[in-house]
Formats: C-alpha cells, sequence, structure tokens
C-alpha cells in the first residue's frame, strides 16, 4: 500500500461506524428442534468500502473531528505536516519525500517549503478525485 493510500484510508475510515447495512445479519428466529431451511439460512451482506459508496466522503468534517480532538493546534487546512500528525501518519521529511515521489513531484525535493504546499495541494485534489468531498478553496 503506498503512502498516499495510507493517509487516504485513515481520512476516509477514521472513525466510520459500522453502519447496519455492514453489521452481520441477526439468524432468524427458529422454533427450538427445527432446522434451517435453506431459504431462510442468512446470507452474507456484501460489504463497502468508502470509496466505493456513492455519498462522498466529507474530508473537512472527519478532520475537523480529528482536529478538536486532538492535544496539538494542527492547521490541517494549510500544512502537510499537521494533516499527517491529525491522522497518526509520521510526518517526517523523509516520509514526505516519499509521498511526493509517489504522486509524482517534479520539483526540487531540498525545496522542503515548495514540496509542501505541492503536497497539500496534491493531496487534496487526490482525495477529491477518489471519493472525498473537499472544500473548493483547498482545490485552488
Amino acid at each position: 500500500m503506498g503512502m498516499f493510500s495510507d493517509l487516504m484510508n485513515k481520512i476516509f475510515h477514521h472513525g466510520a461506524p459500522e453502519s447496519p447495512a455492514n453489521a452481520p445479519a441477526p439468524a432468524p428466529h427458529r422454533a427450538p428442534g427445527t432446522a434451517a431451511s435453506p431459504a431462510s439460512s442468512p446470507v452474507a451482506a456484501p460489504t463497502s468500502t468508502a470509496t466505493a459508496t456513492a455519498e462522498p466522503v466529507d474530508v473537512e468534517a472527519i478532520l475537523n473531528r480529528l482536529g478538536a480532538a486532538s492535544k496539538e493546534k494542527l492547521d490541517w487546512r494549510h500544512s502537510i505536516v499537521d494533516l499527517m500528525k491529525l491522522v497518526g501518519m509520521d510526518s517526517s521529511l523523509t516520509n514526505r519525500k516519499a509521498l511526493a515521489k509517489e504522486l509524482h513531484y517534479t520539483g526540487d525535493p531540498t525545496d522542503s517549503a515548495a514540496m509542501n504546499m505541492w503536497l497539500h495541494k496534491q493531496v487534496m485534489k487526490k482525495l477529491a478525485e477518489n471519493g472525498g468531498k473537499v472544500p473548493a478553496d483547498l482545490l485552488d
């Protein structure tokens, strides 16, 4: 799994409550001593992923909720470092360079400020492309 996939999964699946559609179906009630017929046997419900759902994942709401629960004041809206920290990822320069390489950064990786700004915009764009609802001001 790539770094971006890991980041996306941490956002899209963070604290997602199990929906009733994904919960195991309760066993049908039968009278004691009777056998289940094939027609009454429970069938496993299909599972879904955040990217397969029709509704976009509200990235802003999830990150705001994580930010409110964080002991640190993290500016995920402007900082890739803070965004990575907020979702529990190592935000070291080495990891940011690896993420930049994965996302095909063509700039100078030794200019960490420029790389960080590019990374943040690229991550927001990629989240939107993969089913995330990202505020328009973060996609510019």
